[in-house]
């Protein structure tokens, strides 16, 4: 491949930085993925299971967010690029499906996919663009994923440690990104995604995740007959989906890109966004498996489990809008703060009454942020102004 080939892959400046239709089809199996999620966590409501099931989140969100990043940097349109965007999906499909039993049989298939995908599509960016001598110390970033995927196969075949083997895997991906130890270069300059293409990436994954809480009551809803106290939760749950969708999109989430722009170091800057939206991906799954049980049991007896789940989401999903906030902003809106502090207060005294109407509770208490946010930016509109 001669150089003039390999900057061929690149995306040309002067081309739209929006999504493409590849970089949209791939993103229909992390809707797979999110759903199995969710009710994996729904069928084991323990610490332990929540462990198990952000570990796997950090690990499809860690392919998400990679495959981003490189589609926002070569060319989607290119057979070669599009080919390997596929690949990456068939894998993250397969991966999707051996969710439940990911930590058991399926263990090895699950880690073996995950390092397929990163290692892959790593060797990939690196030999196309080291070829045409534009890129610099790629060797590097495969010696980094090749560390992790020993702890990746070795978590896949020994059962006693392989929660922790995966765990600190996971820490060693997200480091090196974070750590900048290897990145590509072209010609010392980076390879960097415009701020449209990568807040728009993080804005689709959410509305991905949203839909997802908008589909695991209606599913569930399906299976049996439409008694007014099931519809009835159903309503409830959809108004928490809106409640949160608000609270994303206004008005941080809608500024993204702007916030990426206006910081010092956009490359910081988007690997904060990466980080923090799976915190708002985590919250949206929790809240997601939540729905089960308010449409299951919408007036029966409630348990400190399920309270705690159908709190904890939306309480997470506040830490994320918060970090969101403090990162675009560089101040946290008080609204946030207050709503966290009457989750705190006022969730725990719900534990008797029906998981319906803990669930109306939790949205009073986020109607009042989304009522504060918007008389809030409406006498004081801002500007977005990252910390420097």
């Amino acid at each position: 491949m001669t150089a003039g080939r390999a900057l061929e892959l690149l995306r040309r400046p002067n081309r739209p930085r929006r999504a493409t239709y590849v970089e949209l089809f791939f993103d229909v199996v992390f809707v797979f993925a999110v759903t199995r999620l969710s009710n994996f966590l729904f069928a084991d409501l323990t610490w332990a299971g929540l462990w198990r099931v952000m570990l796997l989140l950090a690990a499809f969100w860690w392919i998400w967010v990679l495959t981003t990043w490189m589609s926002g940097r070569l060319d989607p349109d290119r057979p070669s690029v599009q080919t390997l965007i596929v690949t990456v999906m068939l894998a993250s499909l397969l991966m999707s499906v051996a969710v439940p039993t990911a930590f058991g049989d399926q263990a090895l298939l699950f880690a073996g996919l995950y390092v397929v995908s990163q290692v892959g599509r790593t060797v990939f960016v690196v030999r196309a663009l080291r070829r045409g001598g534009v890129t610099a110390a790629g060797g590097r970033k495969v010696a980094w994923w090749i560390l992790s995927a020993g702890l990746w196969v070795a978590g896949g075949v020994v059962d006693d440690a392989r929660l922790l083997l995966w765990t600190v895997a996971l820490v060693i991906d997200y480091s090196s990104a974070e750590l900048r130890l290897p990145e590509y270069d072209l010609r010392g300059h980076g390879l960097t995604s415009s701020a449209d293409h990568l807040a728009e990436r993080f804005q689709q994954f959410t509305i991905i995740a949203l839909g997802d809480k908008i589909i695991a009551p209606a599913l569930k809803l399906a299976q049996y007959h439409y008694e007014i106290e099931r519809i009835l939760a159903l309503v409830v749950s959809f108004w928490t989906t809106v409640l949160l969708w608000r609270i994303y999109f206004y008005r941080a989430g809608v500024l993204l890109p702007a916030g990426i722009v206006a910081s010092r170091d956009p490359a910081r800057y988007s690997r904060s966004l990466s980080h923090l939206h799976l915190i708002l991906i985590a919250g949206l799954v929790i809240s997601a498996a939540s729905e089960d049980v308010i449409v299951s049991h919408p007036v029966g007896h409630n348990n400190i489990v399920w309270v705690a789940a159908i709190a904890g989401g939306p309480a997470v999903f506040l830490v994320g809008r918060m970090l969101l906030d403090k990162l675009t902003f560089s101040r946290v809106a008080r609204s946030r703060v207050v709503g966290l502090l009457l989750l705190a207060v006022v969730v725990p005294t719900t534990v008797a009454i029906p998981p319906m109407l803990v669930t109306t509770t939790v949205n009073v208490v986020l109607t009042l942020v989304v009522i504060s946010d918007t008389i809030s930016w409406r006498r004081h509109p801002k500007e977005p102004a990252p910390a420097r």
